[in-house]
């Protein structure tokens, strides 16, 4: 493993862009990591659970909605180095495209500071997590296409 311990493998974790109409579902992080930025809800892959249960459960969890997923997912690398460079976090997201109902209205819940359905030119203005623009790209398509 070259240097690398057991403990500093890469994570596995999923994100769900949830549509409602022409509107984005995103949440605002809390924690240290990523806290006060928006993104997708999502989070860690559990042992032996798949990644679809693992993208449907996150969302429910952090914003008590129920999503139809559809497409394939899309892989998105991050890793997070210190000032000296050294890797300090390594995850494997895997981003799923989803819907939600048209009268779903999220109530922010779990390690989420907040989280609503917005317009993509909405949440552009906002600070969002690496690569989230593109992604909102990605799955409005995947969902517009179903």
């Amino acid at each position: 493993m070259s240097g690398a311990s057991a403990l500093s493998v890469p994570r596995l974790g999923v994100s769900v862009g949830v549509w409602r109409g022409g509107e984005v579902l995103l949440v605002r992080r809390g924690g240290a990591t990523f806290g006060g930025l928006w993104s997708f809800p999502g989070g860690h892959v559990e042992w032996g659970e798949t990644i679809e249960d693992a993208a449907r459960r996150e969302v429910l969890e952090e914003t008590g909605l129920r999503v139809t997923l559809v497409g394939a997912p899309s892989p998105h690398e991050i890793i997070l180095r210190d000032d000296a460079g050294t890797v300090v976090r390594h995850y494997l997201l895997m981003v799923f495209a989803g819907f939600a109902a048209a009268n779903a209205d999220p109530a922010c819940a779990d390690d989420a500071l907040d989280a609503r359905f917005m317009a993509p030119a909405e949440a552009e203005r906002l600070p969002l997590t690496s690569g989230l623009v593109g992604f909102m790209t990605r799955t409005r398509r995947l969902v517009d296409g179903r």
